[in-house]
Parts: C-alpha cells; sequence; structure tokens
C-alpha cells in the first residue's frame, strides 16, 4: 500500500528534524509544487488538535510542536537541563572539541552508535551549535561553543589535556582515510 503523499511529506519533514525548502521536497518526492502544497494543506488539517504543525514561509516548511504543548516541552527541556551531562554526550563534546567540528555520520562512526540524543543534549545546552556544511549543504556541522569552553573551565581549547597530541593525530587518521578514498 502506497503512502499518501501528505504522509510521506510528513515523515520527510520529521526525519529531517529542521527547515526544508518547498522546492527539495517536490523533488524528492517526485511532485509538482502543486501538488507539495496540496499535500501540505492536507497534513495541516490533519494536524489540527494534535501536537504537532506546520509552519511554513513561502518558501520553507518546518514540522513544529504546537504552541499549546509548549509548557510540556518547557518541562522536558528544564529535566534534560538539570541532568549532568552522560558519557555519551561527553564522548561527542570531546570529539567535537579536539577535532574543531564535526558532522552527525563522523561522530556517530567514531563512537560506533547513533549519536543523535547526545548532539540534541548538547545543543539543548548551547555546548555545541549547528552550521551548514560547506561541503554538502544538505548536512550539518557541529562546532563548539564559548560555553562549552567556559563549561570545561578553559580559556581555549588548546588549554585541553593532550590538545596538540590528540588534534594532530585525530587529522592524521583524517588525512591517511581521504587518501584511501581516492
Amino acid at each position: 500500500m502506497a503512502l499518501a503523499l501528505s504522509s510521506r511529506l510528513e515523515a520527510l519533514l520529521f526525519a529531517s528534524g529542521e527547515p526544508m525548502a518547498k522546492t527539495r521536497l517536490a523533488t524528492l518526492l517526485n511532485a509538482s509544487p502543486e501538488s507539495i502544497d496540496d499535500a501540505l494543506r492536507a497534513l495541516t488539517l490533519a494536524l489540527a488538535d494534535r501536537g504537532l504543525t506546520l509552519v511554513q514561509t513561502g518558501r520553507d516548511v518546518e514540522l513544529r510542536t504546537a504552541a499549546d504543548a509548549a509548557e510540556d516541552i518547557k518541562q522536558l527541556r528544564e529535566s534534560e537541563l538539570s541532568r549532568d551531562l552522560g558519557k555519551a554526550s561527553l564522548e561527542t563534546l570531546a570529539f567535537i572539541l579536539y577535532r574543531g567540528t564535526a558532522t552527525r555520520g563522523e561522530i556517530d562512526w567514531v563512537r560506533g552508535v547513533n549519536s543523535s540524543a547526545a548532539v540534541r543534549s548538547l545543543l539543548l545546552r548551547g555546548l555545541i551549535e549547528r552550521t551548514e556544511d560547506p561541503e554538502d549543504k544538505r548536512r550539518a556541522r557541529y562546532q563548539p561553543t564559548i560555553d562549552a569552553l567556559a563549561h570545561l573551565g578553559v580559556q581555549a581549547k588548546e588549554e585541553l589535556p593532550r590538545y596538540a597530541e590528540l588534534s594532530r593525530a585525530l587529522a592524521e587518521h583524517q588525512a591517511k582515510t581521504e587518501e584511501t578514498e581516492l
């Protein structure tokens, strides 16, 4: 059974977790811009009185939590922020700090597990920030914030333990990996 276009659209928006251009959605779903607009209207109606909503500009659309759920979302974030950083978040933060910047795929590969919860926790706490990857605009890169350094009690990343040695080793490994991929 094939999913309706509005259901496929919902799945893409959910999986993306960020605003998507309507033109990109049309390309991904092999649909006309008019069909995308119709599916967005249908999805908006389907989401009425639910915990999710569509937020749209003329060009972009994003699946977000409904305004009526704001208090619940606030409680969730406060409970997450009140906990200490776990091992997964600390590993993820260390990799990003010593590497300088990393994609989620790179983090997952090094850790050997899905790191989305750790990345989300670090983003919520303001310890890392998301930027566009200049090499591939479809993916994001994560980099440490000043708050991350302050959280660790250092003024610059070069003050981190064994920073020169570990960042050099990471750079050498990256260079070897790129050589073998060519």
